[in-house]
């Protein structure tokens, strides 16, 4: 399936998408109340098949946080990323998909512990690399190290 014919499928299933132009690779954004039906989709359907998550990450873009999916077809040869983002910096949440890709599981969990980032649903979301009682999210670029435990 073509970049072009990934496009056209995605947005029959999801409405609200965009898809920034000039990357590398395919890239949808969606709307985070879309998020999991789209996952669900693109790695239940036999022409998509995307049915490995080969990363996913929290970004910190001050204006807003964002999780970015790369994924790819091992049958079909493509791939996708796929955003999500939130301007809720207080309690910012998106729908797990540990139930579509297992991997999500210690993805999340770490997206969790350095940015803050929850995921509803989520089996075991707790800190992954820090401490149970660390305070903040040392990956956020409004992280206050008042001990200089990280140079920037």
């Amino acid at each position: 399936m073509t970049n072009d014919q990934l496009k056209e499928k995605i947005s029959e299933w999801v409405s609200g998408i965009e898809f920034p132009e000039n990357k590398q690779y395919l890239e949808v954004l969606v709307p985070a109340n879309s998020l999991k039906k789209l996952a669900e989709l693109l790695h239940n359907t036999p022409e998509t098949d995307f049915d490995y998550l080969i990363s996913l990450s929290g970004v910190d873009y001050v204006s807003h946080l964002a999780v970015v999916y790369h994924l790819e077809s091992t049958s079909h040869k493509h791939f996708l990323v796929m955003k999500v983002k939130t301007e809720d910096r207080e309690n910012p949440n998106f729908d797990t998909v540990n139930e579509i890709w297992r991997t999500a599981e210690w993805y999340e969990r770490e997206v969790f512990d350095m940015f803050g980032i929850k995921f509803n649903n989520h089996p075991d979301l707790r800190r992954l690399l820090m401490d149970d009682d660390w305070v903040g999210f040392p990956l956020r670029k409004d992280y206050k190290d008042e001990i200089k435990m990280i140079e920037r």
